[in-house]
């Protein structure tokens, strides 16, 4: 089936069974809509849709407001405990802390008195100072850093527009937050680069003193593969399951790895809410500047106009949003996976992988992952070392 508008096709759930839509508890912002870098791997830039050219570069406060009073009214329509705002880009911090503490401390005024709100915002840490830092901690807000191994030549293509390396500056940034505000340091984003030394660099990021890690695999699909694939081999699974046996061997605590915890919690039949595994609903939601929301940014590697709802913050509720076909297919679980996915036997870890890496042109997101040989890899090779430490035989 071919797609024909700014919509993403989503598949119906199979007939005769209901829909019951999860509340978003999610909040992705954009504050700011360009970025001072140009990663040669970007998605968002250098990929298909080109929708950001189109959006003002930083929020108004009139969006800013209407935002705020959006998700208020969704936290108390549904009676919510507990919502993540991140604050997101481009990247967020080309215009300073202020922006990101006032759309902060908006929501925090917007939402019931009894729903707490975790704050972070998602950067490259090129332009975080120690007075920015400072700030954001008054704010609770917190900070998760993009970088792509602790040494140089782990990113050289993370780069500014001039073609200079970033790596510099965003180890400085995670120093000073490992140093001087650890209580901010939300963590530190990686994409996954085969060609790359796993072992070298989970041992660098480590260094950098992370409380958690996100090892994310590049955003691709069947009609634009990422590097390797498609593959007879798994390599982005041999990558993964190398870092896994350093993460699984290493002395307790560990540093948080999402994807293996997750991977793990699925695997003992434990709830977990990540969107690279499982069949958890979808519970995400952007605002873009203009006040336009959005399925996640990673559908738009898949074509223009992917992750498009047409819906806003002034004409639609964010229950609106959830009505949208694409997020009640996205919260369909099983059911709207691709009928090969549906019969293997790792679909309650897998769950059909990420979404926007299920994509083919011209027959839309029901299939297996691009990455499916690689997910298969990692999660058999999580669960044969689960079974190696699991208790033998029974008790009487």
């Amino acid at each position: 089936m071919t797609h024909s508008s700014g919509t993403a096709y989503t598949p119906d759930p199979a007939p005769g069974t209901t829909r019951t839509s999860v509340p978003f508890n999610q909040f992705i912002v954009k504050t700011h809509a360009r970025c001072n870098l140009a990663c040669r791997y970007c998605y968002l830039y250098e990929g298909p849709d080109t929708t950001w050219r189109d959006r003002p570069p930083t929020v108004l406060p009139a969006v800013r407001e209407q935002t705020a009073r959006r998700i208020g009214e969704h936290a108390a329509a549904h009676a919510l405990s507990r919502i993540s705002l991140v604050l997101h880009g481009g990247e967020p911090l080309l215009h300073g802390p202020g922006p990101l503490t006032a759309y902060a401390d908006a929501v925090r005024r917007a939402v019931p008195s009894d729903c707490a709100v975790d704050v972070t915002v998602q950067t490259n840490g090129t332009l975080l100072t120690d007075a920015t830092a400072a700030r954001l901690a008054e704010h609770r807000i917190s900070v998760g850093l993009s970088i792509d191994g602790g040494l140089p030549h782990h990113n050289h293509r993370r780069v500014d527009h001039a073609g200079r390396p970033a790596h510099a500056r965003t180890v400085v940034a995670a120093r000073l937050l490992a140093r001087r505000h650890p209580g901010i340091y939300a963590g530190i984003l990686t994409v996954v680069d085969p060609a790359s030394d796993p072992v070298e660099v989970y041992t660098s990021l480590l260094e950098l003193e992370p409380p958690v890690l996100d090892l994310l695999l590049p955003h691709g699909n069947w009609s634009a593969p990422p590097p390797l694939l498609p593959s007879d081999c798994a390599p982005y699974g041999d990558w993964l399951c190398a870092v896994f046996d350093q993460w699984w061997h290493a002395p307790s605590p560990r540093t948080r790895i999402r994807l293996f915890e997750d991977c793990i919690a699925l695997l003992l039949g434990l709830p977990a809410a990540g969107e690279s595994l499982g069949t958890a609903p979808f519970t995400a939601l952007v605002v873009e500047t203009d006040g336009g929301l959005e399925q996640v940014d990673s559908l738009k590697s898949a074509y223009h106009g992917a992750a498009a709802t047409g819906l806003d913050v002034f004409r639609h509720t964010l229950d609106d949003a959830l009505r949208h076909p694409g997020v009640r297919a996205r919260q369909a679980g099983a059911r709207a996976l691709a009928p090969a996915c549906r019969a293997c036997p790792v679909v309650a870890v897998c769950g059909g992988g990420h979404y926007a890496h299920r994509y083919r042109a011209g027959a839309g997101f029901a299939h297996p992952s691009v990455y499916c040989a690689d997910l298969q890899r990692l999660i058999r090779h999580i669960a044969a070392a689960l079974a190696a430490v699991a208790p033998k035989g029974g008790t009487r």
